[in-house]
């Protein structure tokens, strides 16, 4: 009781009132940056979902068995071709074309962003004490809450989606460059500075280099987590099989519900093998058969 008392008689902080007026004046001030983010995003997702549905599913399938296989091992050419087989068959190939065009658009434009700030964060103290506690702060607000400024910003639609997935998928891929930069044994560096190199030769030629399996494990976890919020972003209208599964939630269609599931299952299973297959060195996927 008496902690209630203190708390009735303490004034609230006005934080409500001050994000508000901090999103109105971006909104009012920042609408021509909005709108070229906006037609950019939808430009992207518009070209990956036409070269996913132009051809027909078949061949679809078999192009992605080639990648798969090449990237990973005969397993995972198998698996994709069922597992997408499967989404044909069930009726949700349209619709996981468009997600995997929205997960794309997301992961790619996170890993483009995130990889500079990792490698800022790595390169400067200062920035990495800034950079730090804001990725703390994006990678424990609640998803759901991502929607809302992506919605006042951008309105409803593909556009808010892609935006709420970068905000919460690119976390992984700023920290695991840092991480993986600030790894490189120190003994490497210094033997690159006795031979005079540049800082941009040390970072592309040696640090860079040696952090890139911590880099492509970071990269990993943004497709992942770009796929999960694309499927959470169908609340505010982002198409794809997120549609298929808020819609069966919503009128308790359990069956239907679990093959949309099963759809962003395979997709998702597909795209983590992918991910962590396809950089590898060609020998070591040799090896791997």
């Amino acid at each position: 009781m008496q902690h209630q008392l203190l708390s009735a008689d303490m004034p609230k902080l006005p934080i409500a009132s001050w994000v508000d007026t901090a999103v109105d004046w971006m909104s009012t001030n920042l609408e021509g940056l909005f709108d070229g983010i906006a037609f950019t995003i939808e430009k992207v997702v518009t070209f990956f979902t036409d070269v996913f549905t132009s051809p027909h599913p078949i061949l679809f399938i078999i192009i992605l068995a080639i990648i798969a296989y090449f990237a990973g091992k005969w397993k995972l050419s198998l698996f994709s071709a069922l597992g997408f087989l499967l989404i044909w068959n069930l009726g949700y190939w349209e619709a996981t074309m468009s997600t995997l065009a929205l997960v794309l658009t997301s992961g790619l434009v996170s890993i483009v962003i995130g990889i500079p700030i990792g490698i800022l964060c790595a390169k400067s103290r200062g920035a990495s004490n800034v950079i730090t506690p804001l990725l703390d702060f994006m990678q424990t607000m609640p998803a759901f809450v991502y929607l809302l400024p992506a919605v006042t910003f951008f309105s409803l639609g593909v556009v808010p989606g892609v935006i709420a997935s970068i905000i919460f998928a690119i976390p992984p891929t700023i920290r695991l460059t840092n991480l993986g930069i600030q790894q490189v044994s120190s003994e490497l560096v210094e033997a690159a500075d006795a031979f005079g190199s540049t800082g941009a030769q040390k970072l592309f030629k040696v640090q860079l280099p040696l952090a890139m399996p911590t880099i492509l494990a970071g990269i990993n976890q943004t497709i992942m987590l770009s796929l999960s919020m694309v499927v959470i972003a169908s609340m505010i209208g982002a198409q794809g099989i997120g549609v298929e599964v808020y819609r069966a939630v919503t009128q308790l269609r359990i069956g239907q519900g679990f093959e949309a599931g099963l759809a962003v299952v395979v997709l998702a299973i597909v795209l983590d093998r992918l991910s962590q297959n396809i950089f590898k060195p060609a020998q070591k996927r040799r090896n791997a058969k």
